[in-house]
């Protein structure tokens, strides 16, 4: 069982530095899985098959969309045990972690099962045809049904976070990652699997996610302890008053992704091509980020269940000042790497334009997408989740479609880019007031 010490863990000491530890570790696992996609696509432009490119570009909209659901219930689960914890509860703690990934498992099944059955419609709708169309399918319907493991790997590391246990939460993702970087270049070149090869190393990365935030979990932190059914049923309000909205927020995203992807497939598979890069880059980029969002909820979390809202506040000042510092320093990286980027990737024509777009001003802005996820931190820990699924939605929508077609009118691919990285701004002031308030 955690001990006092580690049940306090942000109840004392320099909130900036809780905030810098906790994201940079974090974000270092994460860096480890986006390394993977990254390689990924390094691997399948060195096949020099344009149409497996385009197919990961549509199925990278598709995964990100049944990922949201893993990361709604990561959110709840994080959200519950850190409060448990900050308000010295130790038991309801461990309970909660295990109705948390048990509810995780069954209705994460139960959505894999319908979004595999509709995926060929879903690819349709992004606008893969032909060929690319079939192998996107293929590669979804591989993946698509591992949906449980990767909810497993992802409440089980927000579970880890909740503890402070930085460290094993971040060896949950890079134990995915490490798995995923061995067998891709053996399944896709020594088996000459190609994009199959890819899908099953991604299999066995979520299985092998999910079985390390077990063992620590177990070892380390208390445990798994299993509900009766009254402590099934008793947990379900308190779970999915931050569960749904969370999921629902979540689903904005790639829903507003799917959007620009079939806005982009409008001008060829090199744009698409274009595009699956810079998803690529996007994650690895930002990866820190990314990790704030889920590193900086815990901090909250238990400052709040211990009734220390100045700190609560404090924290949330903080990880904006991270987020700045942050983004200058990646936004430059970039920018000098633009030129080796285009070379690893042999991009040329559309698809260099729009990399060479997104390694310039683009990335700059990025900074007010951290300063959105710190926002839902902060909703999700506060008791105020639907906060975050209304702005999420409108931003996704009145927030993206009208930028991206008036890019796209305007400047073409390029104009697609630019819209829905303009859009990101549009609602960042009415999240920010509904904090305030």
């Amino acid at each position: 069982m955690s001990s006092p010490t580690a049940q306090a863990t942000f109840l004392t000491g320099n909130l900036f530095r809780h905030v810098t530890v906790m994201s940079v570790t974090a974000s270092l696992g994460l860096m480890a899985v986006f390394l993977v996609d990254f390689v990924d696509m390094i691997f399948i432009s060195m096949l020099g098959k344009a149409e497996l490119a385009a197919a990961v570009g549509y199925a990278g909209a598709i995964l990100f969309f049944t990922s949201s659901f893993g990361i709604g219930m990561a959110i709840a689960a994080g959200a519950l045990v850190s409060r448990a914890l900050g308000s010295g509860d130790a038991n309801m703690a461990s309970r909660r972690a295990g109705t948390a990934l048990l509810y995780g498992v069954i209705l994460g099944a139960i959505f894999a099962a319908i979004v595999w059955y509709f995926v060929p419609v879903f690819a349709t709708w992004m606008g893969a045809t032909g060929e690319v169309h079939g192998l996107t399918v293929t590669y979804l319907r591989i993946i698509v049904p591992s949906l449980p493991f990767l909810i497993v790997g992802m409440a089980g590391g927000a579970v880890l976070r909740a503890h402070g246990a930085a460290r094993h939460s971040m060896m949950a993702t890079i134990m995915g990652g490490i798995v995923n970087a061995i067998l891709d270049p053996i399944l896709i070149f020594g088996f000459d699997l190609e994009l199959t090869g890819a899908a099953v190393a991604s299999v066995a990365a979520r299985v092998a996610m999910a079985a390390y935030a077990l063992i620590m979990i177990y070892k380390h932190h208390g445990g798994l302890q299993k509900p009766t059914k009254v402590e099934f049923s008793a947990d379900f309000p308190a779970l999915f008053q931050i569960a749904i909205p969370a999921v629902l927020t979540q689903l904005s995203t790639p829903i507003g992704q799917a959007y620009v992807i079939a806005s982009m497939a409008e001008y060829g598979e090199e744009a698409v091509a274009g595009m699956a890069v810079v998803s690529r880059l996007v994650p690895l980029s930002f990866a820190v980020i990314f990790a704030l969002s889920g590193a900086i909820g815990p901090i909250i979390g238990q400052n709040y269940g211990a009734g220390l809202f100045d700190r609560v506040r404090q924290a949330v000042k903080d990880g904006l000042l991270f987020i700045a510092i942050y983004t200058v320093l990646a936004a430059g990286v970039l920018f000098a790497l633009r030129g080796p980027i285009l070379a690893l990737f042999n991009a040329d024509g559309l698809t260099a334009e729009l990399i060479l777009l997104f390694c310039g001003p683009l990335a700059l802005l990025w900074f007010f997408n951290g300063v959105i996820f710190v926002a839902n931190a902060a909703f999700n820990n506060l008791g105020h989740p639907f906060y975050s699924t209304w702005v999420n939605w409108l931003r996704h929508t009145l927030g993206t479609i009208p930028f991206v077609l008036l890019g796209s009118a305007w400047y073409g691919a390029k104009g697609i880019l630019i819209g829905q990285a303009l859009g990101e701004l549009f609602l960042l002031l009415s999240r920010w007031f509904s904090y305030e308030k």
